[in-house]
């Protein structure tokens, strides 16, 4: 499944940092600082989450599609408030380090996840409004989307849209109005399924691989897909094309006299930098300290 990606309304608000120039699809996961006053909004195409990143809790009123909600608004307190639903926010008092995240998920998308993951309807779907919840399956996915973030995509596109997947069926198994059933399938991947997956992955290294793609071989859902992947290697499926990235970069490292700049793009990597801070993370040490080791 491939959704283009959107053309994200403006706010009046600009962010501190945004996904918007890192071409996320599907997905737009920006940081705010509170603005004193009144703050107001309409989103015609997407889903929105609100997570603050307070120091500690301030008083809040928020008025979501007519109901009205007032009360202390902390940290891990997430607000989901679905498309075409208007609303309007008013807190006399932030501080200067006051932050929060807000995350629009595409309502095609969505669409998409509940027709391919859940065989339902996508007209029939109607997300509940929430206000004040805590979720730590969201709280985490937010904060690794973060994370990605302020590091600019360093994970790789396949992990930002495995994260997205993720939301989008925890946000219709756990807050749409009807409940869908999700079918789970055991036993991991069969063999050959399996060998031609792994055998895409290493001959596209140098290519900006996507989890639709590799769903798209085996002819299944995203889902259905990252779950049977894992069962059968034991990691996501972007945690296996980093460590085959890495090990490529080891062996070229060691075997030829490229330069580490040409290697990491070799690899699928955007940068030297890039390389770098992956290969550190994976095995202790730079690319450089490893090829003259």
């Amino acid at each position: 499944m491939k959704t283009p990606a959107t053309d994200w309304p403006e706010t009046t608000c600009l962010p501190i940092l945004s996904s918007q120039a890192q071409g996320w699809e599907n997905i737009l996961v920006e940081q705010f600082q509170h603005p004193t006053g009144e703050t107001r909004g309409d989103y015609s195409n997407e889903h929105v989450i609100h997570m603050p990143l307070v120091r500690r809790p301030v008083p809040l009123l928020l008025i979501q599609g007519g109901k009205t909600h007032a009360g202390l608004y902390g940290k891990g307190d997430i607000s989901i408030t679905p498309v075409m639903t208007p609303f309007f926010a008013r807190c006399a008092r932030w501080d200067s380090d006051d932050h929060f995240l807000q995350i629009r998920i595409a309502s095609r998308f969505i669409q998409s996840v509940a027709r391919e993951t859940f065989d339902k309807n996508p007209d029939q779907l109607e997300l509940l409004l929430e206000f004040r919840i805590r979720d730590p399956q969201i709280e985490a996915i937010g904060m690794m989307l973060l994370s990605e973030l302020k590091q600019e995509n360093l994970g790789g596109r396949l992990y930002i849209e495995s994260l997205t997947y993720v939301l989008a069926v925890h946000l219709l198994r756990d807050y749409a109005a009807a409940k869908p059933r999700l079918t789970v399938y055991r036993g991991g991947l069969p063999q050959r399924q399996l060998l031609q997956v792994l055998e895409y992955i290493e001959e596209h290294l140098d290519q900006d691989i996507k989890l639709a793609d590799l769903a798209a071989l085996l002819g299944m859902s995203q889902f259905h897909f990252s779950h049977l992947f894992k069962q059968s290697i034991g990691m996501a499926p972007y945690q296996y094309l980093l460590q085959q990235r890495i090990e490529l970069a080891k062996q070229l490292l060691k075997q030829t006299n490229r330069s580490i700049v040409n290697i990491a793009l070799l690899c699928g990597f955007n940068s030297h930098s890039h390389l770098s801070k992956q290969f550190r993370q994976l095995t202790g040490m730079t690319p450089k300290a490893y090829r003259s080791g």
